[in-house]
């Protein structure tokens, strides 16, 4: 890698590691429906008029959209509000890898080695021990926020998945027009469901009384965590092998904790601390970092 692109993935790992302070941020005005709704129309709507639209067949656009869009970020900011808190979101979501190996088997025919089956297994007992020191006090992570967040770790698999096949039959195409034009998608999904669960008074209620605090968490999820960090990371997909840029994911949660720590006083419980560590020893064992740092003959 590139000094140039090694700061980037940098970037994408500040920019992803903060985002989960953010969303929470952003949920003490918003509801999460109407959060997502006003990220993605920000998010489109901001280029639409500047970037051409890929050459891609629309079935990706929606396919990725609803996935990244409504599935991911619909999942992540209900358990947010449902008490997952930030500093343990940023590490659970760091399982889409897992369920990205998973998919990759029956969709694409990819075979998964069996150290990368061993990291699944490490990180597998992992989260049981972070779900397993949930409870309902202030601060506290709740199951369902724990659940639901897992659910979201799965639909950023999916919409992986998706980028991926997309290269595969296409061949490369322009990541920011990508996520401009697929961040079209989850817009009338995301308000129809705020209006449905939110009711449309409470919805322009919210409206009119968006604080400073929460435009600028729609701006920055819109602008650096949609637009600028999924542009930076599909780029790299594209010019990198998974091996070399997804273990980078791993000093996402190193940013997540702290910030969540140094914003909200978050203080993980000893058995997530355990649980933290070996998600990403597993994460660790399935890229074959291990044997890389390892003593060498």
């Amino acid at each position: 890698m590139s000094a140039g692109d090694v700061a980037r993935v940098l970037a994408v790992v500040l920019i992803w590691g903060l985002n989960f302070v953010v969303m929470k941020l952003g949920l003490q005005g918003l509801s999460p429906m109407l959060l997502g709704a006003l990220r993605f129309s920000v998010a489109a709507l901001s280029l639409l008029l500047f970037v051409p639209l890929p050459k891609l067949p629309p079935r990706y656009l929606i396919g990725y959209g609803l996935a990244q869009g409504v599935g991911q970020f619909g999942l992540l900011f209900t358990a947010l509000q449902l008490g997952m808190t930030a500093g343990m979101a940023s590490v659970v979501m760091q399982t889409q890898a897992f369920f990205t190996l998973l998919l990759a088997a029956p969709l694409l025919g990819e075979r998964a080695l069996p150290r990368q089956w061993l990291g699944l297994a490490v990180a597998l007992g992992g989260l049981v021990a972070i779900a397993s020191a949930h409870g309902q006090g202030p601060g506290q992570m709740t199951l369902i926020g724990f659940v639901l967040t897992l659910g979201a770790a799965l639909m950023w698999a999916v919409s992986n998945l998706v980028s991926r096949i997309a290269a595969a039959k296409h061949g490369s195409y322009d990541p920011l027009g990508f996520i401009v034009w697929s961040s079209l998608v989850p817009i009338v999904p995301f308000f129809a469901l705020a209006a449905w669960q939110d009711g449309p008074a409470a919805l322009l209620q919210q409206l009119a009384g968006l604080s400073a605090r929460g435009v600028g968490a729609v701006l920055y999820l819109a602008l650096l965590a949609t637009l600028l960090a999924y542009s930076l990371w599909t780029r790299l997909l594209q010019r990198h092998s998974p091996g070399r840029i997804v273990p980078w994911s791993l000093l996402v949660p190193v940013v997540g904790l702290w910030a969540a720590a140094a914003v909200f006083g978050e203080q993980p419980l000893p058995l997530q601390w355990l649980g933290t560590a070996a998600v990403l020893l597993g994460l660790l064992i399935n890229q074959g970092l291990l044997s890389r740092i390892g003593p060498r003959a």
